[in-house]
């Protein structure tokens, strides 16, 4: 029979699970929403409400991410990037040499950082040597997961076990104590999404860098007239004939040709208008404009470019600050003298009421504007070009400062000199000192919404311990595998971490399966570390959805995966790490 409590605790947990499997609002606000629960009904007092926000895994986490922008920053990065890109060969060693780049990085830096980078030049050589961006997208955003396994920093299921071992025990896991394990999975993992990853990807895929942001068709010319409507009115009043659904997107006036026009320009009749929208808006505006249609047949991309004007595909990035804004309330012309001329979701080109749409990560956007301005455009709203960036090499000394304060600060970690959060929390600023991260960009690199959630989540995790819920949990499992050795516990466990991992936020589940592990080894009167590395491998595990790890995400719209193409290669590849995962827990951290 449940208490009060743990029915308070359990009905918790279940309504944040529900509401991150809904997916309508953002993962940091359902932590706060649960941390709110837990604190309002007494479960957790009030003056520790907050106290997850200042644990060495939130620390640790942002310093880390502060240190990777000093990475990408100082451009060693971009070096190794720069001499892996021209490599030609078949399609599994062009997928091999990217993948092992990809978890190289991550096993050091963020994720999705890693990611970013290399997604570029994927995208750049599947299209040079003809194979389907499809074919290498997934698996390099598993690497980046599975890289992440081995090292301390690696990811932040990681920190988050290590602090809970900390916390339980006394002692943190340290910074190389899960290379054993997680090389042998990463290892395991690359090879199948390698060599066996492309042939279950279909090639059929068309990625909305193929063609569904083609503006081709979708572009009409037209000459303001003095008789019309559209004759004195600015280009606001304009669009708003037909409610922005076509939009004026340049203008033209004798030989110059201008991008994104103000909205409060006022036009006449030495205006053409450069329309973009569906035929039918376009159609429309231009009856109510009283505008002259001009011979437009054949009208393509080309015509809205010149030396001082390019197009632009971007993915939307987590943390970006387009998230959940449409285009009407971003006022991208005004602001940053842009237009969006299309949005692509799940490889798909949005059509209809442009300005309406709530932008998500991994949204793909087809963007027009100043040449000079383009990537620092980009890079200021958060959004990761889709083309052959240009790499920045940085400077020797920055690079060799760069790399001297992040092996400084894994070097006091290794050696128990000091603890991971004072050590990378010290490397953050000393790459601030050193000049390598602006004291601005220092917030602008800080994952927010995981620190949030991170901050919020674990006294959600301690509420599961103090009320015994936890422990209910694992009694359960107990009686489950009465019958079987407790290596069927560790494998039930990881399998189970996996599957939630799938479902909601792999930061979260690590948050609340630490504490089951943990009360699982104390039941079988076991080490708890076995335990614990189960959760730590199998919160890594999110493969089987786009929605699981933010990497995922990333790339659903560039490959055109569909929901079910991360079932087809992550199934099969879950099985293999926990074949390989459990035996090497055993191995190395024996009951």
């Amino acid at each position: 029979m449940l208490t009060l409590d743990q029915s308070i605790a359990f009905g918790t947990l279940l309504f944040a699970f529900a509401l991150f499997l809904w997916g309508r609002f953002r993962y940091d606000v359902v932590a706060m929403m649960a941390l709110l629960a837990v604190t309002l009904t007494g479960l957790i007092p009030f003056d520790q409400a907050f106290s997850g926000f200042a644990h060495p895994a939130v620390i640790t986490v942002a310093a880390v991410l502060v240190l990777s922008r000093a990475l990408q920053n100082a451009g060693i990065v971009d070096v190794i990037v720069r001499l892996l890109s021209p490599l030609r060969g078949s399609e599994t060693q062009q997928i091999s040499s990217q993948a092992g780049l990809v978890a190289i990085l991550s096993s050091f830096m963020n994720n999705v950082g890693a990611l970013a980078l290399m997604l570029p030049v994927a995208l750049r050589n599947a299209y040079r040597d003809g194979y389907a961006p499809a074919k290498s997208l997934m698996p390099l955003a598993f690497a980046s997961l599975l890289g992440g396994m081995v090292t301390l920093i690696g990811t932040p299921p990681n920190l988050i076990v290590a602090g809970f071992r900390e916390t339980e025990t006394g002692t943190p896991f340290g910074m190389f104590d899960f290379a054993p394990v997680g090389l042998a999975v990463a290892v395991a993992g690359l090879a199948f999404i390698i060599f066996v990853g492309p042939r279950l990807l279909s090639s059929d895929r068309r990625g909305a860098t193929d063609d569904a942001l083609d503006v081709g068709d979708y572009l009409a010319e037209a000459r303001v007239q003095k008789s019309g409507k559209a004759w004195g009115k600015t280009v606001q009043e304009v669009e708003a004939l037909v409610d922005g659904e076509a939009r004026i997107v340049g203008l033209v006036q004798g030989t110059k040709r201008q991008v994104a026009p103000a909205a409060s320009k006022k036009l006449h009749a030495r205006h053409v208008l450069i329309l973009e929208g569906e035929p039918d808006a376009i159609k429309e505006l231009v009856d109510a404009g009283g505008l002259k249609l001009l011979n437009s047949e054949g009208l393509s991309a080309e015509r809205l470019e010149s030396d001082q004007v390019e197009l632009a595909e971007a993915v939307i990035k987590p943390g970006s600050r387009l998230e959940g804004k449409t285009p009407t309330a971003l006022t991208l012309r005004r602001d940053y003298g842009i237009n969006l001329l299309g949005i692509a979701r799940h490889g798909r080109r949005v059509h209809t009421r442009l300005g309406k749409i709530r932008l998500q990560i991994g949204d793909v956007l087809l963007l027009q504007g100043p040449s000079d301005t383009m990537a620092s455009t980009l890079a200021e709203l958060g959004c990761l070009p889709l083309a052959e960036r240009s790499l920045t090499i940085g400077r020797p000394r920055r690079l060799l400062w760069a790399a001297v304060i992040f092996a400084l600060a894994i070097a006091a970690t290794v050696s128990n000199l000091l603890p991971a959060q004072v050590a990378f929390a010290a490397g953050a600023v000393g790459v601030v000192i050193a000049g390598i991260v602006r004291p601005t960009e220092i917030y602008e690199s800080i994952d927010w919404p995981v620190i949030v959630l991170l901050g919020a989540m674990i006294p959600v995790g301690q509420a599961l311990e103090v009320t015994g819920s936890a422990a209910l949990v694992a009694d359960g499992m107990v009686a489950l595998g009465s019958n079987f050795a407790p290596v069927f516990m560790i494998a039930l466990l990881l399998v189970g971490t996996m599957f939630i991992s799938d479902a909601i936020n792999n930061n979260a589940t690590a948050v609340l399966m630490a504490p089951i592990g943990f009360e699982l080894a104390t039941r079988l009167e076991a080490s708890p570390d076995p335990f614990l590395m189960a959760v730590a491998v199998g919160a890594s595990c999110s493969f089987l959805t786009p929605i699981g790890h933010q990497s995922n995400t990333l790339v659903m719209a560039p490959g055109g995966y569909l929901f079910g193409d991360y079932w087809r290669l992550g199934l099969p590849l879950q099985v293999v790490i926990a074949v390989v995962a459990v035996p090497m827990i055993m191995l190395v951290w024996p009951l």
